[in-house]
């Protein structure tokens, strides 16, 4: 198992439709803003291209896939640099495969079954998908039969504006997607919600 690493602020971009030749500027901008943590979903064009391009310019941040379905296409995440696995359900071959090659994992969940489950295949986070669903009450609910230092992730409708009902039952990691990216947003524009973004953490949650 390998534990989610200490993160400045509990923040995952989430570049789904992202294309290989604006990776570089959109992932320099997120990063810079703030935010350490970039997922692209295997559903975009040419995923592996652009993390492989993330992991070499950002050497520091947790770089790695999305929707990641089968064990190949881990192997190929690894070969890529990736470091970063987060997939939208919970899948034994899929988490040893991460496993051997030492990944951070966060597998989506949505009940106190396969939350546990998660954890007991080592996920190093819980993805609780999609959190617009479940709401701060849900995941609450079944935060209350996890183990008290699991980590638990909101993602799915998600934006800056939920991280304070979310704060107040002790839920401090996201997953942002749309509000933070959509494919033909120029990298100022990202930068200025990336920005947002980290502006609203920090006030509900202190700064980084």
């Amino acid at each position: 198992m390998t534990g989610f690493p200490k993160l400045r602020r509990g923040l995952v971009a989430i570049l789904r439709g992202l294309n290989p030749d604006e990776a570089a500027t959109i992932g320099s901008a997120i990063f810079e803003a703030g935010i350490e943590a970039i997922e692209v979903p295997l559903n975009s064009p040419e995923p592996f291209v652009s993390i492989e391009t993330l992991a070499r310019l950002l050497p520091d941040a947790l770089v790695g896939a999305g929707t990641v379905l089968s064990a190949q296409d881990v192997d190929r995440l690894h070969d890529t640099g990736g470091r970063l696995l987060v997939s939208p359900n919970i899948d034994a071959e899929v988490m040893r495969r991460a496993t051997h090659h030492r990944m951070v994992t966060m597998p989506g969940v949505f009940t106190p079954t396969e939350a546990l489950l998660a954890l007991r295949l080592g996920a190093s986070a819980l993805k609780f998908f999609p959190a617009s669903v479940l709401g701060p009450s849900g995941i609450a609910a079944i935060r209350a039969v996890l183990p008290a230092d699991a980590i638990v992730g909101a993602v799915g409708g998600v934006s800056e504006g939920d991280f304070a009902a979310y704060g107040k039952v002790c839920v401090r990691t996201f997953g942002l997607g749309s509000s933070l990216f959509k494919p033909g947003m120029t990298s100022a524009m990202v930068r200025e919600r990336a920005l947002a973004a980290v502006r609203t953490y920090d006030a509900v949650f202190g700064e980084g």
